[in-house]
C-alpha cells in the first residue's frame, strides 16, 4: 500500500452501491481521505474502508489508527487551510484544503461527511451519498 506497511483492509456488506455522481470529484473525496489516513498513520499502521448499502444511501467509512485529532480541532478541520498540526502538515506537505474541498463535494451530491477521532488512537471519516 505505502513504503510506511501499512495494512488496508476493504469490506462491504450489502450488493447495491450505486450512486449518481460526478465520478472525478467523488474519487477526489476518497483519494483524499486515504491519503490522510496514508500520512498520518505511523509505520505499520492499519487503513480500513468499509462501504455499506443503507436504505437509501451508501455509506462510506475510512478509518486509521494514526495519530488522531484533538477533540477542540475536530469541528474545524473540514475548513479551508485549516490545519491541526502546522509544523508536521508542513513536513508531510499539504494545503489544508483537502476536507474543505471534500466537505464541499459531498454536500453538492447531497451527502454528509463527518469526522470522529482520538488522539494516539485514530480517526474515523463517515461519508453517506444518496443512492441513485
Amino acid at each position: 500500500m505505502s513504503d510506511k506497511g501499512h495494512k488496508l483492509s476493504i469490506s462491504t456488506a450489502g450488493d447495491d452501491f450505486e450512486i449518481e455522481a460526478d465520478r472525478a470529484k467523488i474519487e477526489q473525496v476518497f483519494v483524499n481521505l486515504i491519503d490522510n489516513a496514508i500520512k498520518y498513520t505511523p509505520e505499520g499502521g492499519r487503513i480500513e474502508i468499509r462501504i455499506q448499502d443503507q436504505d437509501d444511501t451508501v455509506s462510506v467509512v475510512v478509518e486509521d489508527n494514526g495519530i488522531g485529532i484533538p477533540r477542540e480541532d475536530q469541528e474545524r478541520v473540514f475548513e479551508r487551510f485549516y490545519r491541526v498540526d502546522k509544523a508536521r502538515s508542513r513536513q508531510l506537505g499539504g494545503t489544508g484544503l483537502g476536507l474543505g474541498i471534500a466537505k464541499h463535494i459531498v454536500l453538492a451530491h447531497k451527502g454528509t461527511i463527518r469526522i470522529e477521532s482520538q488522539v494516539n488512537k485514530g480517526t474515523r471519516v463517515f461519508v453517506t451519498l444518496p443512492r441513485k
